[in-house]
């Protein structure tokens, strides 16, 4: 399949015009559109070492930090803001009912209706992610009502904090929690919970994957985090 029908079928079903302003969607070099692709790579980020493969496109979700030699196509806030894309499987993964959008300037996060225990809540994160960080006030059998997510970077900007706050959400889950917004979500009594930036975004290559199997060739997820922790 030549590199223009796959890049004119991804972009049919998750237009870059979806994405934010200045973010950097598409292709990420001026490649021979009508080379032959065989293979297609799903990273979460790009590092130089893996910018190789014969009749490979490589597909980012994080825009690379170089111009890679490999035909290289992002996807990153049109996925994240798309109805099925990031954001919704994040949700799907932790078991919860998508029933609005958090910010809807964006379309960025999802609130989701739940009568789970926040002790039951913590049980299927736990029984999913490692390393996960916390801030709260709940009790254990606390019952839930609205829980906000966002994958990726959602607890390292304040703006989303408030936003749950005004929302009347119990919980913000995603990714990137800083010293500030912890102390902003002890100061408004919201719980926070992060499961770090790479692991809240990793089910989202996932549901990209499934949705390019209609292509019909080979497609692989690397899913390789640039962070290690020192047990």
């Amino acid at each position: 399949m030549k590199l223009k029908e796959i890049i004119s079928f991804i972009n049919e079903r998750i237009p870059e015009d979806l994405a934010l302003k200045h973010d950097n969607v598409g292709l990420n070099g001026e490649y021979d559109l009508n080379q032959e692709i065989t293979s297609i790579k799903i990273f979460m980020d790009l590092l130089p070492d893996d910018d190789n493969g014969e009749n490979t496109l490589i597909i980012t979700h994080h825009p690379p930090l170089f111009i890679p030699k490999t035909p290289t196509y992002t996807i990153h806030s049109n996925w994240d803001v798309i109805k099925g894309g990031s954001n919704d499987i994040l949700a799907k993964t932790l078991k919860l009912d998508v029933i609005d959008v958090l910010d809807e300037k964006t379309n960025i996060g999802r609130i989701c209706k739940t009568d789970y225990s926040f002790n039951q809540l913590k049980k299927i994160i736990l029984d999913k992610y490692e390393n996960v960080r916390i801030v709260t006030q709940l009790n254990d059998d606390y019952i839930l009502n609205k829980i906000g997510t966002i994958s990726g970077f959602g607890l390292k900007n304040s703006k989303y904090v408030k936003l749950a706050k005004e929302k009347e959400l119990d919980i913000l889950i995603s990714g990137d929690l800083t010293q500030e917004t912890a102390i902003l979500g002890k100061n408004l009594s919201i719980t926070l919970i992060d499961l770090g930036h790479h692991e809240s975004e990793v089910p989202g290559l996932y549901q990209l994957a499934n949705l390019l199997k209609e292509i019909n060739i080979n497609i692989e997820v690397i899913d390789k985090t640039p962070i290690k922790v020192i047990k």
